[in-house]
């Protein structure tokens, strides 16, 4: 039976091409994305080891805002004390923060979050360990700087030019004293590092005389566990000490954590290409069996039992799956070298190391990719089973039966009903439960759905069929017969389709609705012309306000600064704002009282906190600043939440009152006459032209909270594109393996009058009427589950309103209609091609 699963193989060769193809795409997706993975981790772990190489102990101090006052950071006498002891080979203290660098064009080098700061802390012999100079040396004076070498390339920069360097202040002029090579993180992360002198380091970013954390180099033979017992036993409270190893540890597990969460997501990709390809083998087999009806029952007639063709149908799947993940398994080393250069064309760095290659990648290739091919052909299988041998003297092969046909959709319905119960219940309840509720609700609803589709082609198929009829005559009508003429094999084909659409139509709608609601939050709710922010999402320098303030054509200024305010034993957080100017930037929906009233000690609050507190206009509430002091605010008015504004709004005075440095993290700016390319102008130069600053108009800040919904949709729709693709090749198998069954019926078409062209035309319609057909299921079933997802995310999206995107969901129909015109160019003209007298003759 082996020898027989082998021939058959090799005697179907361009039939079963589609089905390897398909396994071996997601095959090469499961295994490059595991390559790739495990490559990146060990280059990052590598990385990090690296960095901790001579690190015995790592100290950090972040004290709480009471205890900041006193001592911010490590005083230069902790580092002095850590210095005296017993087994210290070096103390190397450290201070950073941001520090932007422009190119040549004023443009900022880096993405804002990874451009980096820090002082340049020589030892004895003048060298900082942490940087090794190419260029150069380090800082020693306040108008110095060193810059990492890949900024300094970027920037064209060479030593002894003058460098401008924002930080959350105004923009200062540096000497470029050197260029140097490093393994910190920022640099690693593709941004930039800039070298300070210690003392201006501690004025930017801290204040003179303190440090953020130092590391500890140990003398030989010192060991780090009795080295971190000394040192901490003379170190503040506040202060965090580790083993560098630890330190090191626990780098390398948030890289593996990080890079795991990437693993499981491409991974989940992977698996809808193969559950879609699972069906596209299951036709695929079926089809095999039914043209070898013959076969199989003169094998049955000499002897073979059930068990033996079963396990003839499972070899021949075995034989496929086996080469295809072979190639899948090629194909996937491929794949993970080319994301690893795609990552550097993006600009995001990625260590050097050589491409990891270990057991799990392989067996899990071939694990999945002969699992699948084998499992999707066992239903086949069993179905060429039951084929009895009196059936070698007939070419009638056995249908469905009625009560067969009756029990699959009575399971389809009730699967599909149970699922769509509970994508509602999901909707209606909300939050991560509802959300959980529709995950499992879906599952069931796509799983009812495919049972369903062989029940559910016929009506579709007869809306569509009569537009078929009228645009192509005798073709439309022959096609829109064909794609009903088994029911089960146009589900399975359009099945793969409509699992795709499904998804892709299910993102689409849940992004549009998102981004239809964030779009209103800043159409609605922001008055000003514009929102000026550091690029790093740090905070702003006092000096901006100030210089906003003073910028000709400004007509009201706002900043919206951070803060907490304990009311009633519970702290909520408070927006500081100038009063009279807020209103005009700012469009807060009031419900009581007036915003009018806000300065000095009377605040508004929005209706959550007014009624979870109960707490209402007019009254005058104990507080607890954030500095310990005691007083009373008044409740001046209460408006709805906002996105822009904390639960409470005050006078920003009263908040740097009682905030030693309050956190400005946006800034609203209305000029005369509204937002104009002069006005923008004149708001970046009195900041000094800061790289690190943005000046967003409406446009603007619409983009930088569509933006990432927007980039996320298109990497989805990029993966999913994959599904797609496999879907696509489902239908050209269907079709080809379709029109080799039809030979005898395309002979009499053609003998009566039917021409090549009207035959071609004919195969392409059918595969469009399939291709419809899944298109329209999975639109459907996709804007289903985008609705009920968004329903789940109306509390926390202001002005949530449902939005189908109707310009995508034609795009989707047109590209399936395009899909399936595509996917009939080989089958179509193969058909057209048959002799009409050979094919009247074949059986």
């Amino acid at each position: 039976m082996f020898r027989t699963a082998l021939r058959n193989v090799l005697a179907h060769k361009a039939r079963l091409l589609m089905t390897v193809l398909a396994v071996m795409l997601g095959v090469a997706f499961v295994s490059g994305t595991l390559v790739f993975t495990d490559t990146l981790s060990q280059a990052f772990r590598s990385q990090s080891a690296k960095s901790y190489d001579d690190v015995a102990v790592s100290v950090s101090m972040y004290p709480d805002p009471e205890e900041a006052r006193k001592a911010p950071g490590l005083s230069q006498k902790n580092v002095d004390d850590v210095a005296k002891l017993a087994g210290v080979a070096s103390v190397t203290p450290r201070v950073d923060g941001f520090a932007g660098v422009p190119d040549k064009n004023g443009k900022l080098i880096g993405v804002g979050w990874s451009n980096k700061g820090t002082n340049f802390a020589p030892g004895k012999d003048g060298k900082d360990r942490a940087y090794d100079f190419v260029k150069g040396a380090g800082p020693t004076g306040a108008g110095q700087i060193a810059l990492d070498q890949e900024t300094a390339a970027k920037g064209g920069y060479q030593v002894g030019d003058t460098v401008r360097v924002a930080t959350n202040g105004p923009v200062k002029e540096y000497a470029l004293t050197g260029v140097f090579t490093t393994e910190d993180g920022a640099v690693n992360a593709g941004g930039s590092l800039v070298l300070f002198d210690t003392e201006v380091a501690q004025k930017l970013y801290l204040k003179p005389g303190f440090y953020r954390d130092m590391t500890v180099t140990a003398a030989p033979g010192a060991a780090e566990g009795k080295l971190l017992s000394e040192v901490t036993k003379v170190l503040p409270k506040s202060a965090d000490a580790e083993t560098g190893t630890a330190l090191a540890d626990t780098q390398a597990k948030q890289i593996e954590d990080g890079l795991g969460a990437l693993n499981k997501v491409l991974l989940g990709f992977a698996g809808i290409a193969l559950f879609v390809g699972i069906f596209l083998i299951s036709n695929t087999f079926t089809m095999l069996v039914a043209q070898r009806t013959k076969e199989l029952a003169l094998m049955r007639a000499v002897g073979a039992s059930r068990r033996q063709i079963t396990r003839s149908v499972l070899a021949e799947a075995g034989l496929v799956g086996l080469l295809a993940s072979a190639v899948g398994y090629v194909l996937g080393i491929g794949l993970a070298v080319g994301l690893r250069s795609a990552m550097a064309a993006f600009e995001m760095k990625v260590p050097g190391g050589d491409l990891v290659l270990t057991a799990t990648p392989a067996l899990s290739a071939f694990g999945v990719g002969v699992l699948i091919t084998v499992l999707a052909a066992w239903l086949p299988g069993r179905r060429a089973s039951r084929i009895p041998p009196v059936a070698a003297m007939s070419s009638v092969h056995a249908s469905a039966s009625t009560k067969s046909l009756v029990v699959r959709n009575s399971i389809g319905a009730a699967v599909t009903a149970l699922g769509a119960v509970l994508i509602v219940l999901g909707a209606g309840q909300g939050g991560d439960q509802g959300q959980m509720l529709i995950a499992g609700g879906a599952f069931l609803t796509l799983i009812g759905v495919i049972i369903l589709i062989p029940f559910l082609s016929r009506p579709v198929i007869a809306l569509i069929r009569p537009a078929f009829v009228k645009l192509f005559g005798v073709s439309g009508k022959l096609a829109g017969l064909n794609a009903v003429r088994n029911p089960r094999r146009t589900g399975a084909t359009a099945s793969a389709l409509a699992i795709g659409l499904t998804l892709v139509t299910g993102l689409s709608v849940l992004g549009a609705t998102v981004g239809s609601s964030l779009d209103k939050t800043t159409t609605d709710q922001i008055k000003a012309d514009y929102m000026v922010s550091m690029a790093s999402g740090d905070t702003l320098s006092k000096d901006v306000l100030t210089a906003l303030e003073k910028t000709p054509g400004v007509t009201a200024v706002s900043p919206q600064q951070w803060g907490n305010i304990e009311v009633k034993g519970a702290y909520s957080s408070v927006s500081g704002v100038t009063p009279g100017a807020i209103d005009k930037l700012l469009k807060l929906e009031v419900v009581q009282g007036s915003m009018s009233s806000l300065g000095g000690d009377t605040v508004a609050i929005d209706t959550k906190m007014a009624e979870n507190s109960r707490l209402k206009v007019g009254d005058v509430v104990p507080v607890q600043f954030m500095d310990k002091q005691k007083g009373k605010v008044t409740i001046g008015a209460v408006y709805e939440p906002s996105a822009f504004v904390s639960s409470i709004v005050a006078d920003h005075r009263l908040v740097e009152k009682h905030e030693d440095d309050a956190q400005t993290r946006e800034i609203f700016v209305s000029t005369s006459g509204g937002a104009s390319a002069a006005h923008e102008r004149a708001l970046s130069k009195a900041m000094g032209d800061n790289p690190a600053i943005t000046v967003m108009d409406h446009k603007d800040i619409r983009d930088s909270f569509g933006g990432p919904i927007n980039m996320m949709l298109n990497i989805m729709y990029g993966l999913l594109g994959m599904a797609l693709i496999i879907a696509v090749l489902g239908v050209v198998n269907t079709l080809a393996m379709s029109v080799f069954e039809r030979q005898q019926e395309i002979g009499m078409l053609r003998a009566i009058g039917l021409d090549r062209r009207r035959v071609k035309r004919m195969v392409r319609l059918e595969a469009v009427v399939i291709s419809v057909f899944g298109a329209i299921v999975g639109i459907g079933l996709g804007s289903f589950l985008g609705w009920a997802v968004g329903e789940t995310l109306r509390n926390s999206l202001p002005g949530y309103e449902l939005v189908l995107p109707w310009d995508r969901i034609g795009i989707f129909l047109v590209l399936a209609a395009l899909v399936g015109v595509l996917a009939s160019l080989w089958p179509a003209r193969s058909a057209a091609k048959l002799n009409m007298l050979a094919a009247i003759k074949a059986e």
